[in-house]
């Protein structure tokens, strides 16, 4: 079974490796890591990771899967991408995201009708796509799963393999990876977190989420006509 992973430049490693981390348990899963040249892509925290099949050569995905990360903004608009997506999304048997890469399944239009979660800065954003924002840390809809925000991709890879190859099979994974968590501060969804970190977090992040916001609008806009 094909999973095609995409990564790009200034991606969330997490979003990524999280779910990876999981999928690779499976022997069942044939990673493919996937982006338009061999050469190292670096996340947005500096982290090199090495692509293991380019766009060109790349099987059809059993499993697409996009992460997300600042990088998403600049990926929204690669004609390049968006068309491969599209391409892959037509026979894959699942279409998956963790974080912002929601948005740029929605971008190349294969999450409109659905219902679809994002990290909890952009949920709202997924609208302007015609997808209904769902504010879960996973959310299923026919062949489309996506993850919240960053973390929530080891979630999410769990409800996958656990719709794929048992809850049995799910539940020795996790205890493998001692995947238990229990952080040190209760402030993890906005639901939860005191309302001035809550503020102070959109405020230090205010400026790139306008621009992030501004841009999938006009996507949007364009992509409706």
């Amino acid at each position: 079974m094909n999973l095609v992973m995409l990564v790009y430049p200034q991606l969330t490693q997490l979003d990524l490796t999280g779910p990876l981390e999981v999928f690779s348990r499976f022997k069942q899963l044939t990673v493919h890591l996937v982006w338009k040249t061999l050469d190292p892509v670096e996340d947005a925290g500096g982290l090199r990771i090495l692509p293991s099949v380019t766009m060109a050569d790349c099987p059809q995905a059993d499993i697409l899967f996009v992460p997300g990360g600042p990088g998403q903004v600049t990926l929204m608009e690669d004609a390049d991408t968006l068309t491969f997506l599209k391409q892959q999304a037509e026979q894959a048997d699942y279409v998956t995201s963790v974080c912002t890469g929601s948005l740029v399944l929605a971008a190349a239009g294969v999450l409109t009708g659905y219902r679809a979660t994002c990290h909890w800065l952009s949920l709202s954003q997924l609208a302007y796509f015609g997808i209904e924002p769902v504010n879960q840390r996973v959310v299923i809809d026919r062949n489309r799963i996506t993850g919240a925000g960053v973390t929530s991709g080891i979630d999410f890879a769990l409800t996958l393999c656990g719709e794929l190859f048992g809850a049995e099979s799910a539940k020795k994974v996790q205890l493998s990876l001692e995947y238990d968590p229990a952080p040190p501060f209760t402030c993890g969804s906005p639901a939860k977190a005191e309302p001035e970190i809550v503020a102070q977090v959109r405020q230090s992040t205010r400026a790139f989420q306008q621009h992030r916001e501004a841009l999938a609008k006009r996507i949007a806009d364009d992509m409706a006509g």
